[in-house]
């Protein structure tokens, strides 16, 4: 889901700057209500558990340029279920920016337009989240059914942004690209639930999370 060097340049990138400071506050807010829930211990060890998967997801697992962009297997309702909105918002926020520092130092000038790409999405997953789920179920115990709503809220508003922006910059000479990007994007839709069911069912069985800092109190609760 980068955005490629040179597909919105100039002026077009303070749209940019205006969309990621304000994710940034909202996620700060979010932050700031899981401090007050768990700890500053708690919301750092998540967090740093977040951005070292998020570095992971961009960095070791599969990735492909295809159309506008690249596809990469970002499991972001993996890290909403397992650390929480305000853990896996920092994370990937701060992952994105290690994985451009230290191996892709052209993302930078778009590292504004990617984190709205990521934490918009994830806060649609948490909103979402609250409606298909219902207060007293714990997150292990999920059907594959509301999975599936949580993965396709944030890969669909990936693909709805990065078509975004593709038009922002390019006009309508891009629909192509993003047509060829969303359709690729179907197969990381298809796995992602999958995935998060195959984790939840690991943290199910390993029963000495319960209550652990290292996660979020939902995963059990």
């Amino acid at each position: 889901m980068h955005i490629e060097p040179g597909i919105v340049n100039g002026a077009k990138l303070i749209l940019s700057y205006a969309t990621a400071a304000t994710a940034g506050l909202y996620a700060l807010k979010l932050g700031w209500d899981a401090l007050r829930e768990r700890g500053a211990t708690s919301l750092l060890a998540r967090t740093g558990l977040a951005t070292a998967a998020t570095f992971v997801f961009f960095e070791v697992l599969p990735t492909a340029p295809v159309g506008v962009s690249e596809v990469h297997l970002i499991l972001g309702s993996t890290l909403f279920l397992l650390f929480g909105a305000a853990p896996a918002a920092f994370g990937l926020a701060l992952g994105l920016l290690v994985q451009s520092l230290l191996f892709a130092p052209s993302d930078l000038p778009q590292y504004a337009m990617n984190v709205t790409t990521l934490l918009v999405p994830l806060f649609a997953v948490a909103a979402l989240a609250r409606r298909v789920i219902a207060p007293g179920t714990a997150y292990v115990d999920l059907r594959y059914g509301q999975a599936l709503a949580l993965s396709t809220a944030f890969q669909g508003g990936v693909v709805a942004w990065v078509a975004f922006w593709a038009l922002w910059g390019q006009g309508v000479e891009a629909t192509g690209g993003i047509l060829t990007f969303g359709a690729a994007y179907l197969l990381v839709i298809a796995i992602e639930p999958l995935v998060d069911l195959a984790v939840l069912a690991g943290a199910k069985a390993a029963r000495g999370l319960r209550g652990s800092a290292l996660v979020t109190p939902r995963l059990y609760a």
